[in-house]
């Protein structure tokens, strides 16, 4: 099971080499796992959002892609079916850019192969499966860095008001969860837990997913004091002084900062700058839209499913079950990202150490990012 493996990951390869990710629906009521076994079962997992998470999207259609390539028939053209594939993963989600990215990645690199791989079915998928792993091994190892660069940040912070616990808010999962370990916006969190610094976390509940609700399931799996609250209920605590910093993830970040988030966003980060409170986003460099110059206008918004707010899922004592909270015939509109300007943002939190919202912050630490 996933809680014998630290940290947890949410994929991860059996003994056999098939691949296994946690199946988020269920959580954080129930820990269930699930066998990726082909194409098909990666595009399901990616659009059901049995994974989520732009870090964890890309390296589940690398692993997608693999399996492309080993459920091809014998005989079939290899490249053909890369492209195919490849072109139906990119279709899932349109928002998070790491989707993008790893795909382009794959097929660039599998393109590249030598002859004696690319003429030869076993030797092809077996580098395919060989690059998923690569990918799946360095987001654990970005993670670990932009938690390495953020626990220094909590300490300055810390030392601020350093008779009580650092308070922190954040905004759905950008946790270990959304990626294959320790996350973005809670990777110095489990620093935190490895180290004793002292924190305390406001957790938004994050409608209409809820997956605030899965950061709370990985704040208690690593013992950090945190607090479930309503959507709306951040401005005031800012407002009051009960919050430090707001630290969050990203789906999507153009060169001048401007960042794509779950929706709500915008709104903390509108509040933290009224009460002038630091206002972080945690990314890898993947997340990085070198195409984009702003945001505003050119990233593409998701319109999830109207289910998704007329109703909600939750445990009784049957069971999970599913209850309707709208009236009937209600109009609804479901947009799953929103937009915060990088003029709001204090520091984009990376791999690389903590980064001004600007293009001129991002290139120099990103020098591969130029086109």
């Amino acid at each position: 099971m996933l809680s014998s493996i630290y940290p947890p990951r949410s994929i991860w390869a059996r003994p056999d080499g098939e691949i296994e990710y946690m199946d988020q629906r269920w959580l954080p009521h129930e820990e269930r796992t699930a066998h990726l076994d082909s194409l098909a079962t990666a595009v399901r997992a990616i659009r059901e959002m049995e994974v989520r998470g732009a870090p964890l999207i890309g390296v589940t259609v690398a692993y997608g892609l693999w399996l492309a390539l080993r459920e091809a028939p014998a005989g079939s053209n290899l490249l053909q079916h890369l492209v195919s594939a490849a072109s139906l993963l990119r279709q899932t989600r349109p928002t998070a850019v790491n989707l993008m990215w790893a795909l382009d990645g794959m097929v660039n690199r599998l393109n590249q192969q030598p002859p004696d791989v690319l003429g030869e079915a076993t030797a092809f998928v077996a580098k395919a499966r060989e690059l998923a792993d690569e990918l799946a091994e360095a987001d654990v190892a970005t993670c670990r860095a932009i938690g390495e660069h953020g626990y220094k940040l909590l300490e300055e912070l810390h030392t601020r008001q350093p008779d009580r616990p650092l308070q922190l808010l954040t905004h759905c999962n950008a946790g270990g969860l959304g990626c294959v370990a320790y996350g973005t916006a809670t990777a110095p969190l489990y620093l935190v837990a490895e180290r004793g610094l002292p924190v305390h976390v406001w957790v938004d509940e994050t409608r209409p997913r809820n997956q605030g609700a899965l950061t709370a399931y990985e704040l208690k799996r690593i013992g950090i004091p945190h607090t479930y609250i309503v959507d709306n209920a951040g401005g005031l605590l800012m407002l009051k002084g009960k919050v430090d910093a707001v630290i969050v993830g990203a789906d999507r970040v153009a060169l001048n900062g401007d960042t794509a988030n779950k929706i709500g966003t915008y709104l903390k980060a509108l509040a933290a700058k009224d009460a002038g409170i630091p206002f972080y986003v945690a990314l890898p460099s993947s997340t990085f839209d070198p195409k984009l110059e702003n945001a505003l206008d050119q990233i593409p918004i998701e319109e999830r499913a109207a289910e998704e707010v007329h109703s909600v899922w939750g445990h009784t004592p049957a069971g999970m079950q599913q209850v309707r909270v709208t009236p009937p015939d209600t109009q609804v509109s479901n947009p799953g990202f929103d937009i915060t300007p990088g003029r709001l943002i204090t520091g984009l939190l990376t791999e690389r150490g903590l980064l001004a919202p600007n293009r001129e912050a991002v290139l120099a630490a990103f020098p591969e990012l130029k086109g």
